[in-house]
């Protein structure tokens, strides 16, 4: 299809043009909004922007008479005698909705609505001295009770305090939220009104805990969907699993979603996955929605992350170029509107050291600007030879501005440097992999790998009416890197055992620019009503690499007896063999989303997105090479799902949907290959167990990737579009809490993927690292109650069945099973736990892509941890 090209430069001015009409457009609406708002007569420096300040219900039967004129007084008068909340139940009112709570023989709550706040689209309150006393639960939590709620959760904040949450949809819910206790009601609904005199409260807050349920998610949809109500399989990894496994590596925390498998790690200077068969090297990344990864990032910081997203399947409609086999969407934490400071030491096997921080405060007195900020020094914790250690720096602050109640600007950035050894692993002989140690190193002792990344993000969000909201947002990603080494070049005389090498000196550096923009509306057509999402996104990558290599003078190693330093890599200008490539992307992207509810217990997902890509490469080298290479292309890729729900708690699902991947191959009559395109049909069952605390996902699909590259047999420097890959299978997730204390994450997955058309002998094999059968369990209990309350252990299994290690299924990979164990400590504000990872110290793969590139997993390591919360 012939395109007409528009430069990076004009489409980023034409989105940037939009972006900034819309923002000029809605300023003179936050000055109308803000001179609108009732006065506030003697008010004594109150804490929340008169906007925030909750309101008391005077309507109806509903009346509050408070027996003292401030806090202070009213506090004084309080006795600190704990009440119990006995029964939680929702009314819906002509307005909106009612939350009751019932006490123990009608026992007055001490509700403080001073402290009731806001932060995202969810309503706070927070009540002291009160413990949760239900009969079957120890959390209340209702999904979509009103159209605008998407959920209200109650839960026990700490030893005597309970928290009331109500979260909207897509923004703060609209309907009148009204909490009663007894006969007084409050609500909290941000509206303005008259305060009491004298707050100068001071509050510390903990960092609230999610537990093991997230009931929503924001990556399939763009918007804040409950999950119930997706047609497609998507696995939310919370924060508090993150920190029970005391993941580093995101390796780690992914290992707990089905399908999902390690691949070529580059040495181990990157995170790169197959995500059901796919590999996810190139933009294997969301952050906030944003585009991650590419060929010079380093591995993921965990420490700022809020949670991950894992949707399976192609996610073109709403991301762009990306494989069929899904992508994975990093949230990071953002700042809170009371303050938190955290402070962190690791240490472990391997002489790791970790300590972090993690503070959040408001910086002005109404709340209305916060900051966020995430710090970490690593170092060791490197289990092969040489004991070499892995020396990283990562910062990340965050600063966000609520300029009025209905617009809010957030701003962050992040630094990361790594250096750590550049390590291809083990290597094939035979059928199998080498017999040799697991640590053994066949490069050299300084084979070394450097990385910087710095980004730079704003995120703006206005909502131009009760019904309608604008988003705009900006990512710049610039990642540098470097590596020198010894790198084994596929020569092993098998009954020698030697093994070629080469010199290598690598160097890559990149910028990536995202800019997005998007609305989304509610509307009603007769009975129906539809969430619509319109959306155009501009995404432009550099990447400069420049290669040099002695193909020739390197030595050979013994990978039985190794021999180390027996020459070293000379300096750059004296490798001979040089090759620079330079690459240019540029995707613009238009997309229309309709969730669409038809019945209460009937949603239909519908969406369709157009791309239009200019790629430019160009290739030098040291032999004569010059060449140029340039190719444009567009797409439509639709999507569209439905979702039953018979039952409340059970939804049914199907979806199709279809995924783009410009082609780089050539025809013998020089015309480009058409995009690779994928196809996914799934159909699923998800359920929620123990009264909505436990969710179960089952899903089953089918993927076909055409258009694949294959060689011309006619014409071998050629290429044609024959070349098709099909993955299919089951997969099962469970997250959630079986019982107050009792957490549990776990996954099967059955994955067939399979070359079934290709013009070489790969036609029928397996494709590399994916496991048939692979899945993980992981399983904590914290005491409840007593004198042991907070004590708490931790069990993790994880195993995947035998995998085939190359493409042309030259050698396989064993499976394995793998042990993981923690025991902890948690009181008030101080955490102490132990890690136990590989307990019985089992041999295993973590995976291979070719006979050169083996990576094994790491022995038993023991990571402990002291953290101090204030």
């Amino acid at each position: 299809m012939q395109v007409k090209k528009i430069s990076a430069s004009a489409q980023l001015m034409l989105i940037g043009v939009a972006s900034s009409s819309a923002i000029a457009w809605a300023l003179p609406g936050w000055a109308q909004l803000d001179s609108e708002q009732p006065a506030i007569a003697q008010v004594a420096e109150p804490l929340l922007p008169t906007t925030f300040t909750p309101t008391i219900s005077t309507t109806r039967q509903h009346h509050f008479s408070r027996p003292a004129t401030t806090v202070k007084e009213w506090r004084a008068q309080v006795e600190a005698a704990t009440v119990q909340v006995t029964g939680v139940s929702l009314n819906r009112t002509d307005t909106g909705l009612e939350i009751l709570l019932q006490t123990a023989e009608g026992k007055p709550l001490q509700v403080d609505a001073t402290k009731f706040r806001r932060e995202s689209n969810s309503l706070i309150a927070d009540i002291p001295n009160a413990v949760l006393a239900l009969p079957d639960s120890q959390e209340f939590i209702a999904d979509n009770p009103v159209a605008d709620v998407a959920t209200v959760q109650i839960i026990q904040q700490d030893a005597n305090t309970i928290r009331v949450s109500v979260t909207g949809n897509n923004a703060l819910p609209k309907s009148e939220v009204t909490l009663k206790a007894g006969e007084l009601a409050y609500s909290l609904n941000p509206e303005a009104n008259e305060a009491d005199e004298e707050t100068e409260i001071t509050v510390t807050a903990e960092k609230e805990q999610e537990g093991y349920r997230l009931p929503n998610a924001s990556t399939a949809t763009k918007t804040d969907t409950p999950l119930r109500d997706i047609p497609q399989s998507i696995q939310v990894i919370p924060r508090q699993v993150i920190e029970d496994q005391q993941v580093i590596q995101i390796q780690d925390a992914l290992r707990n979603v089905s399908g999902v498998q390690q691949t070529n790690t580059f040495g181990g200077s990157r995170d790169s996955y197959i995500i059901r068969g796919f590999d996810q090297f190139r933009g294997a990344f969301l952050r906030n929605g944003f585009r991650e990864g590419g060929l010079s990032s380093p591995p993921v910081e965990t420490a700022n992350l809020e949670r991950i997203e894992v949707l399976k399947g192609p996610a073109s409609v709403l991301y762009g170029i990306l494989e069929p086999g899904g992508i994975t969407n990093l949230i990071t934490e953002q700042p809170l509107s009371e303050p938190y400071y955290a402070l962190e030491g690791q240490v472990g096997s391997f002489g790791l050291v970790r300590p972090s921080l993690d503070f959040s405060e408001p910086l002005t007195r109404d709340r209305t600007l916060r900051y966020r900020l995430n710090a970490v020094y690593q170092n060791g914790g490197y289990f092969r030879d040489f004991n070499q250690e892995i020396e990283r720096y990562f910062i990340a602050p965050v600063i966000s501005w609520d300029i009025s109640d209905r617009a809010n600007l957030t701003v962050e950035a992040s630094y990361t440097n790594d250096e750590r050894p550049f390590d291809r692993g083990l290597v094939a002989l035979g059928d199998k992999v080498a017999d040799i140690p697991f640590d053994r190193v066949l490069g050299e002792l300084d084979d070394r790998f450097t990385q910087d990344e710095l980004n730079l993000e704003y995120r703006f969000e206005y909502q131009i009416s009760d019904d309608w909201t604008f988003r705009n947002g900006f990512r710049f990603t610039k990642q540098d890197s470097r590596f020198t080494a010894a790198e084994p070049e596929g020569g092993l005389d098998e009954d020698t055992g030697i093994l070629s090498r080469w010199w290598s000196d690598n160097r890559s550096d990149s910028e990536r620019y995202n800019l997005q923009a998007n609305v989304i509306g509610k509307v009603k057509t007769g009975s129906v009503e539809h969430t619509l999402l319109f959306g155009i996104d501009f995404l432009h990558l550099n990447e400069d690499f420049d290669n040099y290599f002695d193909f020739t003078n390197a030595p050979p190693i013994n990978i039985f007896n190794p021999v180390y330093g027996v020459a070293t890599i000379p300096s750059t200008e004296n490798l001979p063999d040089q090759f620079f490539f330079d690459n240019r992307i540029t995707n613009l992207g238009l997309f229309l989303q309709d969730q669409i509810t038809l019945l209460d217990n009937l949603k239909l997902l519908v969406g369709g997105r157009f791309d239009f890509v200019d790629q430019s490469n160009r290739f030098r080298s040291s032999f004569g090479d010059d060449s140029i290479t340039e190719q444009s292309n567009s797409a439509f890729t639709p999507r569209i799902g439905i979702v039953y729900q018979p039952i409340d708690p059970l939804s049914l699902y199907a979806s199709f949907s279809q995924s783009f991947v410009p082609n780089s191959g050539i025809t013998v009559d020089g015309d480009l290959l058409p995009p690779e395109r994928g196809t996914q049909y799934e159909v699923g069952i998800r359920g929620e167990l123990f009264d909505g605390q436990l969710t179960a996902n089952l899903a089953a699909f089918h993927i076909t990737k055409g258009n694949v590259s294959a060689t011309d047999l006619n014409n071998p420097n050629f290429s044609v579009a024959i070349g098709e890959v099909i993955s299919q299978g089951i997969e099962l997730d469970i997250l959630g809490e079986i019982s107050p204390g009792w957490n549990i994450i776990a996954s099967y997955a059955h994955t067939d993927a399979e070359i079934t058309r290709d013009n070489s002998p790969d036609e029928g094999n397996q494709l590399a690292g994916v496991p048939r059968n692979s899945g993980s369990l992981w399983t904590t209990y914290q005491i409840q109650s007593g004198d042991l309350r907070g004590l708490g252990a931790g069990i993790g299994l994880f195993f995947a069945s035998q995998r085939e290690g190359d493409r042309s299924n030259s050698f396989t990979v064993p499976g394995y099973l793998r042990t993981d164990a923690s025991l902890f400590y948690r009181r008030d504000n101080w955490n102490v736990a132990l890690n136990f990872r590989n307990l019985f110290n089992v041999d295993y793969i973590e995976s291979a892509d070719s006979r050169i590139r083996i990576s094994p997993g790491t022995p038993f390591t023991v990571v402990g941890s002291i953290s101090i919360t204030f």
